[in-house]
């Protein structure tokens, strides 16, 4: 028969490395995916946004429901416990719960006053909301720069989350 080294046979050859492009469907997958969280993650992040502005919205309404109620019932006592009431809810859901819940006293003052950048509650008409409960008479005066200053506070902090959300 024929001799096996005189056979026209040729060496074995290797196939190419493969190239980087395109990607295995692993990769597509992977990236699909990435793409998938990427938006759910944005579509969150705005709704929690939207959520932390319309608190503001409804503590502006809030505070115009309990002046009108406290034309009505005249009760200084009450009226000024349920704006304490009003500015720790919005400071809760604004804030983190860790920072502001369990604040009371002179450091729920101070922490009003770090969000505005003043000490209008802690040494001006915001310190009505830490002596009215001892005090015998809680004249009117007292109330309409208290309110005002709780307006601004809410105010200041729908600018605050507004450019946060810019």
């Amino acid at each position: 028969m024929n001799d096996p080294l005189q056979l026209p046979l040729k060496d074995i050859h290797l196939p190419s490395v493969p190239g980087w492009w395109p990607p295995a469907p692993g990769w597509w997958i992977l990236l699909g995916l990435m793409i998938i969280i990427a938006v759910l993650y944005y579509c969150w992040y705005l709704r929690k946004q939207r959520i932390k502005g319309s608190a503001v919205h409804l503590a502006k309404l809030e505070l115009e429901s309990l002046q009108s109620d406290f034309q009505s019932h005249q009760d200084a006592r009450k009226f000024i416990a349920d704006l304490s009431i009003l500015l720790r809810r919005l400071s809760i859901s604004a804030f983190p719960r860790t920072e502001t819940a369990s604040l009371t006293g002179e450091d729920w003052l101070l922490f009003l006053d770090s969000s505005m950048q003043s000490t209008s509650f802690s040494t001006g008409a915001g310190r009505v909301l830490l002596d009215a409960p001892y005090k015998r008479e809680i004249e009117e005066q007292e109330l309409s720069p208290l309110v005002e200053l709780c307006g601004q506070w809410i105010e200041q902090l729908a600018d605050s989350k507004a450019e946060g959300a810019k």
